[in-house]
């Protein structure tokens, strides 16, 4: 719910003043946004941030405080506000920013929160109206990239790739999952049945729900994060930024409840949620549990390689408010959405309210003046913390407004006392302290609205300390309930050796009796860092003894696996079974990289050998297929012979040889080239080799998924340092923004099968369209503009960044002159410009200028 009135319009549209510089830093989870956000803020004057939940505020402000002081650092929700006398940072939930106070940093995070039905229309009016003096942020998926396009068209993007991979580790049960891991569920029911479950069979569990208070919330995952429980049974409120160090996601639901109907979960909702897997450099790993279906194919695909279908459209809510009565209220708020790419969001809980108490005769008869009217709007915003019926909550909002606009025109304290005195009660189950919690929320609220109580700071105070005695109890309820503490210590046993049963769980957790001591991922033992000392080194010397069996299994499970079973990340990672086993690293040539085994002294001799061979094999054989045919090219300029007999010429050869180093494309202008460059080409007609307008190259390869592999091997081969993701599947063109991370380099996109041409890569077959159709229009004097839409439709942009194009390409516009048997018409044309691309020699017998075939030799041989 936005707790704006009226307000201006988007900074550029309604202001002279200039703002700084908009960066979007868009990409999946765990690339480091909100810390690169945060570092940037720190480094101005002053900021202010805004994130998606109370709890993820709370952590930034404590963050904040130990660098930059409790007195210059500030943090407002709607719930807490720590406001010292002259701050310089704001640490807010995107609800509660002041966007009134100027800042010369701002940045809002999560921004893909645009879309969603309940809170979407905060974040749009975010978007719309905030902005920093001297930058602006904002945080969120790709998938924002073209939204942000409409809004903001000056907006610089930023996309950071994500730090490990998650890969799909396919369907496990509840007793078999690994250590470390989140179990998500859709209901406050699911979550605790779960747990409950987690109890029985692995020993316990801690519990994240968005309904739990903060202090509850953050005493959970302590559980977690010391290592007092290895699994963590969640709703969807950890897709948003809560840290914590998981291994594992596992879906036990597939379904939720969005406000107004059960639906399926959206691919990038899952990857949102999966993408909690893995930490800074630690690959994670996804799946399903329990008995929800598991993903298909083409799912597992856009998780793992974080590519999903961009926002069309955002939720939009007018800010501008009308308070000259109750009426132009409610028709202000139902305004339709002033832009294309915006929808109006359905009614929120405030919305809902203020329609209800509209037909309460006293409430508009206390509401005649614009005042009055802002006083019931500010009541109406009460967030709905006890989930009761809309009903209920506005007969509680309306009592409220009543006390307001009352002669006292503050809550009375009596009345205040009583609602409160109730709920201070830490007896009772987990759901009725959770009950007590969700009131008690509601006069904490309350007591951090200003003008709301007469003494603000003593009723902030009584309402949390209430919240935290009732976290405390809850906390202590959930612990009892979900957790079967360990009375005795594997340490007791450690001199008797044949007390220590080893067991290996299907992720490779390696347990000692009780005791977690590692895990087998793949080939390699990483020993628990939680086990120091000369115990932590007894229990892994004692883990180590018991598996050399499991890995001589996984060994012969590999070399015997069908080449499915093992796929390559775009990071360079060989998958198998859950597991990284390897990695891609520079070879002697780009299509003969080398593997390098992830395996330790536990894999040894003529097995790790042949494990060894098996990854080579097959990324070989991946190779071949995929870049199909451009290893046989490669092979046949090696045997200086063509596969089907003959010998290979010279100028073909060496023609066959630079294709396959530069990975199936080369641009005519290269002076490596042989002279008569087609004459070569038709030699290697059997291998599809195509001399264009501007390149040799292989069209077969330009699908998405040889181009992307290409543009792999030659980062490996470049070693190069950060391996950026390959364009997305589809574009024939898209924006070259610079990166202040690294910027993608030329070859890097050509292997691709892509060319820049200024601040834009265009893909080389829409490249020798382009360069077709403008010959062809330059021959039949077809106007500019309409052979301009025609390229436009072909690179998938705007006309500006066409025509910028086409000026690279050596074009421009001439006026040409048209006459007919009464006019001359004067009509705007492409033509090539002077200085501009010439024409290769062609080898052979000229053509006559006269001769039916001359057209056909300009489009083979015009460069």
């Amino acid at each position: 719910m936005s707790h704006q009135s009226a307000r201006r319009g988007p900074p550029a549209a309604s202001s002279h003043k200039r703002y700084g510089r908009l960066t979007a830093v868009l990409g999946p989870t765990n690339t480091g946004k909100t810390h690169f956000a945060i570092e940037r803020m720190l480094a101005h004057r002053s900021g202010m941030i805004g994130l998606p939940l109370r709890l993820l505020a709370r952590e930034v402000f404590d963050k904040i405080v130990r660098v930059k002081g409790a007195a210059h650092c500030a943090l407002i929700t709607g719930e807490e506000r720590v406001v010292p006398p002259h701050p310089l940072y704001f640490v807010c939930t995107v609800e509660a920013m002041p966007v009134d106070i100027p800042v010369a940093f701002l940045a809002v995070d999560e921004i893909q929160l645009a879309t969603d039905l309940e809170r979407g229309h905060v974040f749009t009016d975010r978007l719309v109206n905030a902005r920093g003096e001297e930058e602006t942020m904002w945080l969120g998926a790709l998938t924002m990239k073209g939204a942000i396009s409409r809004i903001a068209p000056d907006a610089h993007f930023i996309t950071r790739p994500r730090f490990s991979d998650l890969a799909y580790a396919g369907p496990k049960k509840l007793s078999r999952l690994p250590r470390r891991s989140a179990i998500v569920a859709f209901s406050v029911e699911d979550v605790y049945g779960l747990a409950d479950t987690i109890r029985s069979q692995r020993g316990g569990a801690a519990v994240v729900l968005g309904a739990l208070s903060p202090r509850t919330r953050n005493a959970q995952v302590s559980l977690y994060q010391s290592g007092e429980v290895d699994f963590l049974i969640a709703t969807d409120a950890i897709g948003m930024g809560i840290n914590m160090d998981v291994d594992h996601v596992a879906f036990a639901a597939r379904d939720k409840f969005d406000g107004v109907t059960i639906r399926p979960l959206r691919a990038e909702e899952i990857g949102q949620i999966a993408g909690r897997a893995g930490r800074y450099m630690n690959d994670g790993t996804f799946g399903v549990t329990g008995d929800a279906d598991p993903f298909d194919a083409e799912l597992v695909e856009q998780v793992e390689n974080h590519r999903y279908d961009p926002v069309k459209v955002l939720q939009w809510r007018n800010s501008a408010l009308d308070f000259s009565s109750l009426e132009a209220l409610l028709g202000s708020l139902d305004a339709p959405p002033p832009a294309r790419g915006l929808v109006k969001a359905r009614p929120a809980s405030d919305h809902f309210t203020l329609q209800t108490l509209a037909h309460d005769e006293e409430i508009r008869a206390l509401t005649p003046a614009p005042a009055a009217l802002r006083l019931l709007w500010q009541a109406c915003q009460l967030p709905d913390f006890r989930k009761l019926t809309p009903d209920e909550h506005s007969q509680l909002v309306g009592q409220i407004f009543r006390h307001l606009i009352s002669e006292e025109g503050v809550l009375p304290e009596d009345w205040l006392t009583r609602q409160i005195a109730r709920l201070d009660v830490v007896d009772g189950d987990v759901d009725t302290l959770s009950g007590r919690i969700a009131q008690i929320r509601t006069w904490t609220y309350a007591a951090h609205k200003q003008g709301w109580t007469r003494d603000p700071a003593h009723w902030q105070g009584i309402t949390r300390a209430v919240e935290d005695r009732l976290s405390d109890a809850l906390h202590e309820r959930l612990s009892q309930r979900f957790i079967d503490r360990r009375t005795a210590l594997l340490m007791r046993h450690l001199r008797d050796e044949e007390h220590l049963a080893l067991s290996l769980d299907d992720s490779g957790a390696v347990s000692l009796g009780s005791e977690n001591v590692g895990k087998l991922d793949g080939f390699h033992f990483a020993p628990d860092p939680r086990a120091e000392g000369i115990h932590g080194r007894t229990l892994r010397a004692a883990a180590l003894k018991g598996l050399e069996g499991e890995i001589i299994a996984r060994a012969r499970a590999l070399i015997a696996a069908g080449d499915e079973a093992i796929h390559v990340s775009e990071h360079g990672r060989l998958w198998w079974s859950g597991a990284a086993v390897g990695r891609l690293s520079a070879g002697p040539h780009p299509l003969t990289p080398v593997v390098e085994l992830f395996a330790d002294e536990l894999l040894k001799g003529d097995l790790r050998e042949s494990v060894q061979k098996r990854l080579t094999d097959w990324v070989a054989a991946h190779i071949t297929a995929v870049l199909e045919p451009l290893v046989p090219l490669r092979n046949a300029a090696e045997a200086r012979t063509l596969p089907g007999g003959g010998t290979l010429p010279g100028p073909s050869r060496g023609l066959a040889f630079q294709l396959a180093e530069a990975l199936g494309s080369i641009e005519r202008k290269s002076p490596a080239l042989p002279h008569d460059v087609r004459g070569a080409a038709q030699v290697l007609r059997p291998f599809g080799v195509r001399v264009g307008w501007h390149s040799v190259y292989l069209p077969r390869l330009i699908k998405p998924e040889p181009a992307g592999l290409a543009a792999l091997l030659w980062a490996i081969h470049a070693k190069l340092e950060g391996i950026p993701p390959p364009p997305q599947p589809g574009l024939t063109s898209f924006s070259i923004s610079k990166n202040d991370d690294f910027e993608v380099p030329d070859a890097f996109l050509a292997a691709a099968f892509y060319r820049r041409l200024g601040a834009r890569a265009v893909r080389l077959d829409i490249l020798e369209r382009m360069e077709t159709v403008l010959v062809d229009a330059a021959k039949l004097k077809k106007s500019a503009d309409e052979v301009l839409n025609v390229l436009v439709s072909l690179l998938g942009c705007g006309q500006s960044d066409a025509i910028a194009v086409v000026k690279l390409l050596g074009w421009r516009r001439e006026t040409h002159e048209s006459k007919t048997s009464d006019t001359t018409i004067a009509l705007s044309v492409w033509q090539r410009a002077k200085g501009g691309r010439k024409r290769h020699q062609r080898s052979g017998t000229p053509v006559k200028p006269d001769s039916p075939f001359a057209r056909l030799a300009d489009l083979i041989d015009v460069d």
